[in-house]
């Protein structure tokens, strides 16, 4: 598959992924962790780009988006909203070059044209969105640990993933019990740098985050029903009572997958789950059918790629993958 061609959906109003990038040598502490949790809201918020849910890890990080369809129409006074998020502090040079765009807003002056260019470039696009959220982090990191050169090894990974049916809840759950399997926590609501412990903390923006996997959207419904569909989804049956107890041992997992059998997808979820992050395109097959034939337009490639069935240790819906990853793909 070419690398250089992104996979990107053009059959909705919104393009959802699921990126995750690790830190090279290095290990991020709370303090770390926290002004990471803090630019990912800023930086969303800049580029219109929708957090789902999201895990900060000591070494890596996943995130699941919302992308709505780029689009120059953002009002000018929503450009300046966004800016003063992404720069509420600046140097007299960037506040005397701001008011100028300030004034030339008013009647389209060439620097309030060229502003309002290099602002739009920057959102409703998952690239410039990851390429600003790490070049910030890195800056930040760099000062504060009086080191240089490249905080992250090599490029972030990209998963599409299709925004209706049950594949953006699983890939949601999936991520916010990446402290569970690293063995931090019991309950991801334990875990300070995850989704859903942010949305119960109250913040409204998690919480719509967690309700539109949960609801594919569907207004009206209240976070106290989403919250125990989602923690269904974390645990099983018994959420309530029976967080963590899901975990299964690499050992007891060899043994099921040699035996053929299968496990509830709640126990799978606890699992490492490659295709979560390598499969390039997760969804229905006629989802990931539809992606397919793009890439072989977009490429000219002639053969025919089929879209690749997901392990049969549980019942994944009809969830397929684009691309096939190397055996140990649940672990």
């Amino acid at each position: 598959m070419n690398p250089r061609f992104k996979i990107e959906s053009r059959s909705s109003a919104a393009v959802y992924h699921c990126m995750s990038h690790t830190v090279s040598e290095v290990v991020l502490d709370d303090s770390a962790r926290e002004i990471l949790r803090k630019q990912l809201w800023q930086v969303a918020d800049f580029c219109g780009v929708h957090v789902l849910t999201y895990a900060l890890m000591s070494n890596h990080f996943h995130v699941l988006v919302r992308v709505p369809l780029k689009t120059d129409n953002v009002p000018d006074a929503e450009l300046l909203r966004r800016h003063n998020v992404l720069h509420p502090k600046l140097s007299k040079p960037q506040a005397a070059r701001m008011k100028l765009v300030r004034e030339q807003l008013k009647t389209n002056g060439p620097e309030a044209v060229k502003w309002r260019k290099q602002q739009l470039g920057l959102m409703g696009d998952i690239s410039p969105f990851m390429k600003l959220f790490k070049q910030r982090f890195s800056i930040w990191f760099n000062r504060t640990h009086d080191r240089r050169g490249t905080l992250w090894s090599e490029r972030f990974k990209s998963v599409l993933v299709e925004g209706r049916g049950n594949v953006l809840i699983t890939m949601a759950a999936y991520i916010d019990l990446n402290p569970v399997r690293a063995g931090m926590t019991d309950d991801p609501k334990d875990y300070r740098f995850c989704g859903y412990a942010e949305a119960l903390t109250g913040n409204k923006t998690a919480q719509t985050g967690i309700t539109t996997v949960v609801t594919s959207g569907q207004p009206g419904v209240k976070w106290s029903a989403v919250h125990d569909t989602y923690r269904m989804w974390l645990f099983g049956a018994g959420a309530k009572q029976r967080a963590g107890k899901a975990t299964i041992t690499p050992r007891q997992l060899a043994k099921v997958m040699e035996e053929k059998g299968t496990l509830p997808l709640t126990t799978v979820l606890h699992c490492k789950v490659r295709y979560f992050t390598d499969g390039a395109v997760l969804g229905s097959k006629a989802y990931v059918a539809e992606q397919l034939a793009h890439y072989r337009r977009k490429t000219g490639l002639r053969k025919r790629i089929t879209p690749r069935e997901m392990p049969p240790i549980t019942d994944w819906g009809d969830m397929v993958a684009m691309r096939g990853v190397r055996k140990d793909a649940i672990a």
